[in-house]
């Protein structure tokens, strides 16, 4: 997949990125309260920077994409004890920082970072 362009990304978090955004967090973070559910509730996490601006995640399939991630057990303890409630506030913080000119630059590097916040997953797009 190609980079976008920034006037691109910029249009997308203009018209759709900045309603979008905060939408799949929490129902992201609605879907994750169950057990069956919570593997699509981490894709949707995972799926933030994308909604948001349009930025492309590193491909799944490269073998150098789990390179600099933390072993699944600890991300796992991770995001039982922490990642889950810390991964909601930070989220809807940046959501709140979105709808300010001022913190938008925030809001952007904050939901950019949510997937390591929810599990240490480190989004490399």
């Amino acid at each position: 997949m190609s980079e976008r362009s920034f006037f691109t990304r910029a249009l997308w978090f203009v018209f759709i990125g900045w309603w979008l955004t905060p939408v799949l967090v929490n129902a992201a973070w609605l879907l994750g309260l169950t057990v069956i559910l919570l593997p699509l509730s981490v894709k949707l996490i995972n799926l933030v920077p994308t909604a948001l601006t349009l930025k492309t995640p590193q491909s799944t399939l490269d073998p150098d994409s789990a390179r600099g991630q933390r072993n699944l057990l600890v991300r796992a303890l991770y995001f039982v004890f922490v990642g889950w409630w810390l991964s909601f506030l930070w989220a809807n913080v940046a959501n709140i920082l979105a709808v300010t000119i001022i913190g938008l630059p925030v809001a952007i590097w904050m939901l950019h970072r949510l997937p390591f916040v929810l599990s240490l997953y480190r989004y490399d797009g």
